[in-house]
């Protein structure tokens, strides 16, 4: 085994020689800094140190270790659709006429290009995909279905639900 990054990310090797990874060891001070920067990201360092009872540089230390060992992927500014005019969640199953590399991959590359595509996930059971769309009305689901997603070869079943409410939303990740 060997250790990368300042943030203890460890790779391993499994039986058939293959690299993978193995999920970070943190400790509670990592752990710390991880959730206020996950609930706040425009924190100044010298605010998350005193929040996590730090000096400043061994806290922009750790920080700059969560980044390097990909921890932390990026930080983002929470935009609120409706705000925006993004009213409808949908959630769409996909089902495919063939579940192979190809079919799958270029579905896969095809949401990757669909700016209402919130979300995709492949799935175990009845349908191939899950995704999360926000579109502003049904219009712009008609739309989006008929200009873009029945127009994908290879799909052979679409079914949507819309979300009445949201109860909850939350983008932090349980750290435990």
């Amino acid at each position: 085994m060997r250790q990368i990054g300042n943030a203890g990310g460890i790779m391993c090797c499994n039986r058939n020689f293959l690299w993978t990874n193995v999920p970070t060891m943190l400790d509670s001070t990592d752990r710390r800094i991880l959730s206020i920067l996950q609930t706040d990201s425009s924190l100044t360092n010298v605010e998350l140190a005193r929040r996590v009872h730090l000096s400043p540089s061994p806290c922009l230390a750790r920080v700059k270790a969560l980044e390097a060992a990909g921890v932390i992927r990026g930080y983002v500014a929470l935009a609120d659709p409706l705000q925006l005019g993004l009213s409808l969640n949908v959630f769409i199953q996909v089902s495919l006429e063939k579940q192979v590399e190809s079919e799958l991959e270029r579905f896969q590359n095809a949401m990757a290009e669909c700016p209402e595509v919130m979300e995709c996930y492949l799935m175990s059971g009845d349908s191939d995909y899950l995704l999360r769309v926000v579109v502003p009305d049904m219009q712009g689901l008609e739309r989006f279905v008929v200009s873009r997603l029945s127009r994908i070869p290879g799909v052979r079943n679409i079914r949507s639900g819309f979300a009445l409410k949201q109860v909850k939303y939350q983008t932090a990740l349980p750290l435990g």
